[in-house]
């Protein structure tokens, strides 16, 4: 993409959303779609459209011509299954491919679409972006709902460049604190016993929301239709995590273990490393962003 590219963004006020703005404001006409009546922050060189993603909308206010959108909204109530179903997959599914037909009919070159790594399942060894996805019954509602999305954009890759870029464990200053991360931090603190499966918990390779910010606004420069898995450089147990971020707070951690084996969840990264960027922000600084 060029400085002038006019990009559409979905997701825009969340943790990701909001990164990936701050680093495009000064070199790209965003215009983001919007839940809510709020405007965008005026250091954000940005359009807002209010467009409730999870409701029948419209996409006559959006530009008539687009070079690129990237598709990072989902659905808030991704955890109640079967409640909020239809809210799963309206934001989920039929924004993606309603947003497609848009990105169609107004000539974008290129697709970006968030998934989550959680398609792969859980294994001892970190997943490469060819390893096959859970079996569709055992996906669960949320993660059917973002592998179907994948499916649908790949249909549009002899139409426009797609590329799927699957997250693993994003984290950082400003997020929900009912997320992992935020979730462990305040339960360390609050005394609350954290539950791991064998010795030392499953492994992650979660990544800092500047670095998987920095590899998505790199994939609109790569050529040709890819999918990535983007997570950090180290992998860690549950174990290494909680006793990083006791350090932290100067507050011991404790711990209930069970006979249960891990189910680890990374992503093997080589490709986003060669590729898109290498993660410079190591867990033990980063992390210091989740604590109030």
């Amino acid at each position: 993409m060029n400085e002038s590219s006019k990009i559409l963004l979905t997701g825009g006020t969340g943790l990701l959303g909001r990164e990936v703005t701050n680093l495009l404001c000064d070199s790209s006409e965003l215009h983001l779609l919007m839940r809510g009546k709020c405007g965008v922050p005026e250091l954000f060189n940005a359009v807002s459209h209010q467009i409730d993603l999870a409701k029948d909308w419209k996409d006559d206010s959006l530009p008539g011509k687009i070079d690129a959108v990237i598709h990072l909204a989902q659905s808030e109530h991704f955890r109640e299954f079967p409640d909020k179903a239809k809210d799963i997959f309206r934001v989920n599914v039929e924004s993606t491919a309603r947003l497609l037909d848009y990105a169609y009919r107004s000539g974008a070159r290129h697709f970006v679409y968030a998934s989550s790594g959680g398609v792969y399942g859980h294994g001892n060894q970190a997943f490469k972006e060819n390893a096959p996805v859970v079996d569709s019954g055992k996906l669960g509602y949320y993660l059917s709902s973002k592998y179907s999305s994948e499916l649908l954009v790949q249909q549009y890759s002899s139409l426009m460049q797609v590329t799927i870029l699957r997250f693993f464990f994003i984290y950082g200053k400003g997020q929900r604190r009912s997320m992992l991360l935020p979730r462990l931090i305040d339960g360390i603190r609050s005394g609350d016993p954290v539950r791991l499966d064998g010795q030392n918990g499953i492994r992650i390779n979660p990544i800092h929301v500047t670095d998987a910010a920095k590899a998505l606004i790199a994939s609109l420069g790569a050529g040709g239709n890819q999918t990535f898995n983007i997570g950090g450089a180290e992998e860690m147990t549950l174990f290494e995590i909680c006793e990083t971020m006791s350090e932290c707070i100067g507050v011991a951690a404790s711990y209930q273990r069970s006979d249960v084996n891990p189910n680890d969840l990374i992503g093997d990264v080589s490709a986003m490393k060669s590729k898109l960027h290498v993660p410079k922000i190591p867990f033990r600084k980063g992390i210091k962003d989740l604590i109030p």
